[in-house]
């Protein structure tokens, strides 16, 4: 029969997994608890990092119904991001701070169902972020719009200029 603490633990976790858009493993061997906490800080409000233990992790990933989830992945200190916005921007955030403390390795993650390899989650992070793209989406339409607007135009301002054509070469001619 399984303690009710790790009972309660595993609970918690699952519930992390079936509320998050995504999770990222990440292992955190050597890095100190102020780093810790500069690293939440980086990953910001909508992103929980919690330091877990891999068995209650493996049973929680299976009781949330996550099959993406790299158990290989699971030796050492683990801790995982979970993260209920954007993931492009933790994306960055666990990037970012990967460079500038290189003793957080990325294993792995889970998106909407999806592995994700380290690889993957690398490119997340190149990605710009949301805002940025239906900004550029919205600039494309704009453009051919008015692309098209141009365009309907172009039939009018043409009979236009004729006509100022032929009023000028009827007043040069009288």
């Amino acid at each position: 029969m399984a303690r009710p603490d790790k009972a309660a633990a595993v609970a918690e976790i699952a519930d992390h997994f079936r509320g998050s858009n995504a999770a990222v493993l990440t292992e955190y061997r050597g890095l100190t608890v102020a780093q810790l906490k500069e690293l939440r800080r980086a990953l910001g409000a909508t992103t929980d990092y919690a330091v877990v233990k891999n068995t209650l992790t493996k049973v929680a990933a299976q009781e949330a119904g996550i099959d993406g989830l790299d158990v290989a992945a699971l030796k050492g200190p683990s801790a995982i991001a979970f993260i209920k916005g954007d993931p492009v921007e933790a994306a960055k955030g666990l990037r970012d701070f990967a460079k500038a403390n290189p003793l957080l390795v990325i294993k792995g993650g889970v998106m909407e169902g999806k592995t994700l390899t380290p690889a993957d989650i690398t490119k997340l992070a190149d990605l710009e972020s949301r805002e940025v793209l239906l900004a550029k989406a919205a600039g494309a339409m704009k453009a051919s719009l008015a692309n098209a607007a141009a365009l309907f135009q172009a039939p009018l301002a043409k009979a236009v200029r004729t006509v100022d054509a032929l009023s000028a070469k009827k007043s040069a001619d009288a």
